[in-house]
């Protein structure tokens, strides 16, 4: 996809070696939704539609179970198709819990960025082409040049990206740029970004063109007051919907994050036990040993995943949050309940944005998928930190009452939890 949400890659941590063996990125097979829509649409076992100046957007988001509320407007000429973004032009965002796909008015083609549970983000194109039959496209080196750095956790992975921006949609980086999830301010978010909903008393960088003056960048007021409607900013038509939802923005916000510690975790994961192999080879141990010092391998990778799973660093919210579309209702409709009707994605957006502040992303395929050395220590912080064991500091925020519930929703909803979570009820 792009700078401005997507997640591509370049030159990853020299020991996050994601060419070569165990991971081999490049010429692995992808098992991910965009891939497994490919090979439909080339067997012709699908068949993509055309409608209008979207092309196969409405047919690719129908195919690949994407809801068109998830729509996010970004404005910022942060693309490789940024030539036709403009604030009269954004680039529309679409996403579900594993797949990103993005839509330029006029553009030449539709971009994918997919979750792929053993190779973290892979990257495709589907061109609009006037004639010819549909056809997806998987691309590496090109879009790793913007998706593999720090801010992807080193791994290909997803970007959120709260840039200033001029009139004419370019990024004005010399007046500084934020890397976006759940644990950055409103006040740095959305730059280069339409928002739409209501953040209260609480200002943002959204919605707001950046003028330089005499040669000074001149950020300008943040925003504060509700944008309910773009209509006087922009011709709607050409987009399947007229919003650029707060609360769609927050949960992407968190979800690229998480979805980059997983993959991170995955990689770690996967060279740790190659060197293990190595080692038991070398020393003539047993298949299958593992050292302490290989151990402790899974440790970080693990302690990463459970303090963001339980936004232990989320940016509190100091006014209530309101999305202007029916993405919020949408979204919670999707996730398993427990007998009393909680579920993981049901907000709050008042001082949080979920009501029970674990990770929905806990459920996904990328999660369940972990080398089980990594999993299994995952599991087994987040149960000492649920049941109270670890009263550390670093998980204070979260109360008794909220650990309980937490613990009480997986117990219900999660079907893979160790025997030792049940024997906790």
């Amino acid at each position: 996809m792009a700078a401005a949400l997507v997640a591509f890659h370049s030159v990853a941590k020299a020991d996050l070696p994601y060419e070569r063996e165990p991971i081999n990125y490049m010429t692995a097979e992808a098992q991910d939704p965009v891939a497994g829509l490919k090979k439909l649409v080339d067997s012709k076992q699908v068949l993509l539609a055309k409608e209008g100046p979207q092309g196969y957007l409405r047919a690719v988001l129908q195919a690949l179970d994407v809801p068109v509320s998830s729509q996010v407007l970004v404005f910022s000429k942060t693309s490789f198709q940024g030539s036709r973004i403009s604030p009269r032009t954004p680039r529309a965002l679409y996403f579900n819990d594993e797949v990103y796909v993005g839509f330029v008015q006029g553009g030449d083609a539709l971009e994918f960025s997919a979750v792929d549970p053993e190779l973290g983000g892979v990257f495709y194109l589907l061109e609009q082409a006037e004639d010819g039959t549909p056809e997806i496209e998987r691309r590496t080196h090109d879009c790793l040049q913007c998706h593999v750095s720090g801010k992807t956790q080193d791994v290909p992975g997803h970007l959120v990206r709260s840039i200033p921006t001029e009139p004419n949609g370019r990024p004005v980086f010399s007046a500084g740029s934020y890397t976006t999830t759940h644990e950055s301010p409103l006040k740095e978010r959305w730059g280069g970004w339409y928002v739409t909903g209501s953040t209260g008393s609480q200002a943002h960088m959204g919605n707001i063109l950046t003028r330089l003056e005499d040669g000074a960048e001149s950020v300008g007021a943040r925003a504060a007051e509700s944008l309910l409607d773009l209509s006087k900013r922009l011709n709607v038509k050409p987009y399947l919907s007229p919003h650029s939802d707060v609360v769609a923005l927050m949960v992407l916000e968190h979800q690229v994050k998480m979805h980059n510690l997983i993959a991170s975790a995955n990689y770690q994961a996967k060279l740790a036990l190659q060197y293990a192999r190595e080692i038991n080879k070398a020393f003539g141990e047993p298949e299958g040993t593992i050292s302490e010092s290989t151990a402790r391998r899974f440790e970080g990778p693990a302690e990463q995943i459970v303090k963001y799973m339980l936004f232990v660093d989320e940016a509190e919210l100091t006014d209530r949050v309101e999305g202007s579309s029916g993405f919020a209702a949408e979204f919670a409709a999707r996730g398993p309940r427990d007998d009393s009707g909680r579920s993981l994605r049901d907000f709050d957006l008042s001082t949080r944005l979920f009501q029970f502040p674990c990770s929905y992303l806990i459920y996904s395929k990328a999660f369940d998928d972990l080398p089980a050395p990594v999993k299994e220590r995952t599991y087994r912080r987040l149960w000492e930190v649920l049941t109270g064991q670890d009263q550390s500091p670093a998980f204070a925020r979260r109360t008794p009452d909220e650990r309980r519930a937490i613990l009480e929703i997986l117990l219900a909803t999660k079907a893979d939890l160790p025997e030792y979570w049940r024997e906790s009820r």
